[in-house]
């Protein structure tokens, strides 16, 4: 799987090479993880540090959880580079509160079913 700044980059519409926002995408794509660790989601405890960790890492082979990546992109988005349109910011954090609620309905499948 790809790396998880670098998809969350390119959905912001920042070129890979480009480094000059990776710390402050880094903390907010940490800050997302931390929410969906609490819904139940991923490997505890996980944080990036740069390029080279992977979705893989974080969710492991659990591909019932694919909608972390759009979670992830609408908090990083929000806090780093939000709509100016006042509607778009509701519709898409009442997006991240069904996503959030699908995933831990998910988590909670995986994991009785385990």
């Amino acid at each position: 799987m790809e790396s998880i700044l670098t998809s969350i980059k390119k959905l912001l519409g920042i070129e890979e090479a480009y480094e000059q926002f990776d710390v402050d995408i880094v903390i907010n794509i940490n800050a997302a993880l931390i929410v969906l660790n609490q819904l139940g989601v991923g490997a505890t405890g996980f944080h990036i540090i740069g390029k080279d960790e992977t979705w893989k890492d974080f969710l492991g082979d659990a591909v019932d959880l694919l909608p972390v990546q759009p979670f992830v992109h609408m908090s990083v988005r929000l806090a780093f580079d939000p709509p100016q349109n006042s509607f778009l910011v509701d519709a898409m954090k009442k997006q991240m509160e069904e996503m959030a609620w699908r995933l831990n309905l998910q988590t909670e499948v995986l994991q009785s079913s385990s």
